[in-house]
């Protein structure tokens, strides 16, 4: 209960947090008229380690993030690292992080066959996108990481001068990436996604097989994240944008929408 209370007070003390990084890397402004496509990855992964509830999915960094680039003209294509069925984390359903356009997708049975077809991530041509985004929820930190067809789709995107954005846990799914020169692709660039604080807040430091924001910094990213936890924070550094938390994917979804236009300017 202390912590919603918190969390709600926050909300009202602070709106979205924006930081934007120019350099070189940008994406170039043939991407928009290629295609408007975006690749959604989501998890199929739904047990924890101990706990009876589910994980997966979580809702709301679903579909704040597609609300925005729908609405901007873009088509959205989900996939998973499975393909088929996508679980939905529990604790994501509450009444303090459904709002009612989240609640409206759930009850569409079109959305819902969606998140139930959803298309395997080795079938996946990555030509075809302008834009990759990793949704959040726990279940990601199971099976984005080391999953080999997933990397191979996100580094060709990203290789091919497309936008790697993620939220959240789904920052996962950018560990290892690598650069046509073999680099890593978050090394040295300012990087966001779930906090440690934000993880031992949420009461999961048993449950995860790694906190976040240590593995980024382990691979050279630059870690940065709002001034209080499960308050939206959004980065973009060149052609990588990053959310912080559940609070977070409309910020992303915009940053995104930034690049895409060339309107990237730090600010």
């Amino acid at each position: 209960m202390m912590l919603k209370t918190f969390v709600s007070y926050a909300l009202v003390l602070i709106g979205s947090a924006f930081m934007t990084f120019a350099n070189a890397d940008t994406a170039p402004s043939t991407m928009t008229a290629k295609n408007r496509q975006i690749l959604v990855i989501l998890t199929n992964h739904s047990s924890y380690p101990s706990r009876t509830d589910t994980t997966g999915l979580w809702l709301t960094e679903l579909t704040h993030f597609t609300d925005v680039v729908e609405a901007a003209g873009y088509s959205t294509v989900f996939a998973s690292p499975k393909g088929g069925a996508v679980p939905l984390d529990e604790r994501s359903l509450g009444w303090l992080y459904m709002d009612k356009a989240a609640r409206e997708h759930l009850q569409s049975p079109a959305f819902r066959a969606r998140l139930q077809n959803t298309l395997p991530i080795a079938d996946v041509d990555p030509s075809q996108f302008s834009v990759i985004y990793f949704t959040g929820g726990h279940g990601v930190m199971w099976d984005f990481p080391n999953n080999p067809d997933l990397r191979r789709v996100a580094e060709t995107i990203y290789n091919q001068g497309g936008i790697v954005s993620a939220v959240c846990h789904g920052v996962a799914g950018l560990l290892d990436l690598k650069d046509e020169q073999g680099q890593l692709i978050i090394k040295g660039k300012n990087i966001t996604g779930f906090s440690d604080r934000e993880e031992l807040l949420s009461g999961m430091k048993s449950q995860v097989p790694f906190f976040l924001e240590d593995k980024l910094v382990s691979q050279g990213a630059r870690y940065r994240k709002g001034w209080l936890p499960f308050t939206s924070f959004a980065i973009t550094d060149g052609r990588l944008v990053t959310g912080q938390n559940p609070q977070s994917p409309k910020a992303v979804a915009e940053a995104v929408m930034a690049v895409l236009s060339g309107d990237n300017v730090a600010r």
